[in-house]
């Protein structure tokens, strides 16, 4: 039988009776607020106070005891907050800065660190991230003209205290000095520096005068890089620096592609040069050397002329007949028996000659005896050609 079965006697069975005694008529689950007083009773004993008593003085000694208590419980609320926030840990990213009373009082390296809690204020500052501030901005040049510049500052906290404490706001200040340090470089400059070749010096100009800001405003800031990633007119008068622009390129290649030319051919015409030079050399002592032999061979036949003067002259009319006869091929010869002017065909002659001497020479090569000419022969057959012209023409007469 369970036991609330309806109809029993007996509740042997109530979970909440002590053994078998009974607790009235009361079948449901014991009483939250004796619970609670016994836990505050428990609680106040051990921490020294006096439990509750029975009777009538149940009520008044529960009440103290369950004020004491709470006060305990707070107590051990409030210190174990305090203990909590006495300690903080520091990335290895960061470094902390410490105030005291709103008076700087130490910078604390990455670690578990202690701080007295309501007194100490704890400012943590991300030190090794590489942080990025854009300006941009329309400013005169020196030239007075006009250009629009679109830079990229890259930066580090380099001091942590000076980051917190001496000014406000830092990335406000980087901006402010950002765009002095620019429009600073801009206005010492021309237009086409800025345009073309000299970005990349405004871009160190820049990081320089910026980074000396930053030092006299004590700002905690270290300048990494400075980008200067656009640099342009303003936008009425694109069009017109675009061309001027092409015409600059322009003009460059044709540069380039002059002196390409130039590379060319100025080692040519040296060279050139040097091998007229060479031929003149070579020329010059030719003809010396000539004019020396001639002038050697003249005194030599000066002496033998000296010696024997009609066997000489003969022997320089003979060579000088045979210098003319072999550079000409027809002879014309006057008679003096007869008006006709006689035709030799000395060309032919020559080949008759030259056919006849090279077959004569079995041993010798006739690809070089061809061009050589027995003179005693040719005079031979020249005198024998007259001597038959000379008796045809007499038999004629007659």
């Amino acid at each position: 039988m369970a036991w609330n079965e309806p109809g029993g006697n007996r509740n042997d069975n109530d979970p909440w009776g002590t053994g078998g005694g009974r607790r009235g008529n009361d079948q449901g689950p014991p009483d939250l607020d004796e619970a609670l007083k016994k836990g505050l009773d428990k609680l106040n004993k051990m921490l020294g106070g006096k439990g509750g008593k029975s009777g009538g003085d149940s009520g008044s000694g529960g009440s103290a005891g369950g004020f004491g208590a709470v006060i305990a419980l707070a107590a051990i609320l409030v210190v174990g907050y305090i203990v909590y926030q006495s300690f903080y840990t520091v990335d290895e990213q960061e470094r902390a800065v410490v105030l005291r009373f709103g008076e700087y009082s130490r910078t604390e390296d990455p670690g578990l660190r202690f701080k007295v809690p309501l007194i100490d204020d704890v400012r943590k500052v991300r030190v090794t991230n590489v942080r990025t501030a854009e300006s941009q901005g329309q400013m005169l040049t020196q030239d007075e003209n006009l250009v629009t510049v679109d830079l990229q500052v890259q930066y580090q906290v380099s001091n942590a205290r000076d980051y917190v404490l001496n000014v406000r706001d830092s990335n406000q200040a980087l901006a402010f000095a950002t765009d002095s340090a620019l429009r600073h470089e801009v206005g010492s400059a021309t237009l086409d520096e800025v345009l073309t070749e000299g970005r990349a010096e405004l871009a160190i100009n820049v990081e320089q005068r910026l980074q000396a800001f930053l030092q006299e405003y004590g700002a905690g800031l270290r300048i990494v890089r400075v980008n200067v990633e656009s640099t342009q007119p303003p936008a009425p008068v694109q069009d017109a620096f675009r061309e001027v622009q092409r015409a600059r390129e322009d003009e460059q290649r044709l540069i380039e592609e002059a002196e390409t030319y130039r590379n060319k051919i100025v080692p040519e015409a040296r060279g050139q040069a040097q091998r007229m030079i060479e031929e003149a050399n070579a020329y010059k002592s030719r003809v010396v050397e000539t004019a020396r032999g001639e002038t050697a061979r003249y005194l030599d036949l000066l002496a033998v002329y000296s010696d024997a003067p009609r066997v000489t002259r003969e022997r320089m009319y003979i060579q000088a007949l045979e210098n003319v006869m072999a550079n000409t091929s027809k002879v014309f010869v006057d008679t003096k028996s007869s008006n006709n002017m006689m035709y030799l065909p000395l060309d032919q002659m020559i080949k008759r000659n030259a056919g006849s001497t090279g077959r004569s020479n079995s041993t010798g090569d006739a690809g070089s005896m061809t061009g050589q000419v027995d003179i005693q022969s040719l005079t031979d057959e020249v005198l024998r050609e007259l001597r038959n012209r000379q008796a045809t023409n007499s038999r004629t007469g007659r």
